[in-house]
C-alpha cells in the first residue's frame, strides 16, 4: 500500500513516520505527477492558506480533485480546511467535502489544547484518543451523507472535530503528534476497503 503525503508546506513527515510504522509505503507530493500510483493521501496540519496557495502554484488542485473523487484522502487541521466546501473565508479550498469549517476555532496558537476523544470507529473504542489542537479549526456542519465520528465533550461539548464522508477523513487535531497511530491505522481500513 502506498500512501502520498501532501509536501507543500506543515507536519508531513511526522505522517510519514507513523503510516511508515503501521505498514504503509510512503511518498511526498509536491506535483500532479507524484499522485501516480497512490493508494490514498494525507494532506496534513500547517496554513491552509499556503498550502492552498501553493497548490495554486504547482497546479494541483485539480488533480487533487480528480484524486479524491476516487481514492481515499484524510485531511489534518489544515488539511480538514483544504478539504472543505467552505471555509468562511475566501481562500483556495478543494471543495470536495460537505463540510464547513471555522478556522482557529478555538483561539491563537496560546489557546491549543489536548482533550481525550471518544472514537467508536477506531480499534479499542472504549481508550480515549488524546487528540492535539493547535490553533484548532472546527467542523461547524456538516452536510447530508457526512458521518461524524468524534464530538468534544466538556467544555466544548458537541463540537465535532472529526468527520467522514465516503473515502475522506477530517480530523481538526492533529493524530500524527502522538504515539497512537489508531487514526493512521484507520485511514489504511478506508485504502484497503
Amino acid at each position: 500500500m502506498r500512501i502520498g503525503v501532501l509536501a507543500l508546506q506543515g507536519d508531513f513527515a511526522e505522517h510519514q513516520i507513523l503510516l511508515r510504522r503501521v505498514g504503509a509505503e510512503t511518498s511526498q507530493v509536491r506535483l500532479p505527477a507524484e499522485l501516480d500510483g497512490l493508494d490514498g493521501l494525507v494532506i496534513p496540519g500547517g496554513e491552509s492558506t499556503t498550502i492552498g496557495k501553493l497548490a495554486v502554484t504547482f497546479g494541483l488542485i485539480e488533480p487533487l480533485r480528480r484524486f479524491a473523487a476516487s481514492h481515499p484522502v484524510w485531511g489534518t487541521c489544515a488539511g480538514a480546511i483544504f478539504l472543505s466546501k467552505d471555509s468562511q473565508r475566501d481562500q483556495p479550498l478543494l471543495g470536495v467535502m460537505d463540510i464547513t469549517i471555522t478556522r482557529n476555532a478555538f483561539g491563537r496558537q496560546v489557546d491549543s489544547f489536548e482533550a481525550d476523544l471518544l472514537v467508536p470507529v477506531l480499534t479499542d473504542p472504549e481508550r480515549p484518543f488524546h487528540a492535539v489542537f493547535i490553533r484548532a479549526p472546527l467542523i461547524a456542519s456538516a452536510g447530508k451523507g457526512v458521518e461524524v465520528i468524534s464530538k468534544l465533550s466538556d467544555g466544548h461539548a458537541g463540537q465535532i472535530v472529526a468527520a467522514r464522508q465516503g473515502n475522506m477523513l477530517a480530523t481538526a487535531f492533529h493524530p500524527e503528534l502522538t504515539n497512537d497511530d489508531r487514526f493512521h491505522r484507520y485511514f489504511l481500513s478506508l485504502v484497503k476497503a
